[in-house]
């Protein structure tokens, strides 16, 4: 699976899976949210400049939130 396929797939992972059982928690998962949606929103700004690095960076990062 190339980079552009995974990350994209890494994103939803993370919206759709692990950020409902962070808000399921209320405040205690604030902190871990509020890193999810900053890592979310490098990945998207990597994606449209097209910055593989970066890229490359930020599906690591994703891959490390877990629910």
């Amino acid at each position: 699976m190339s980079l552009g396929e995974a990350l994209p797939k890494e994103m939803a992972r993370v919206r759709d899976e692990v950020m409902p059982a962070y808000l399921s928690i209320g405040l205690p998962g604030s902190y871990a949210l509020a890193s999810m949606r900053m890592e979310l929103d490098r990945a998207a700004k990597a994606m449209a400049e097209g910055d593989v690095a970066a890229m490359a960076r930020c599906l690591a990062s994703l891959k490390g939130f877990r629910a």
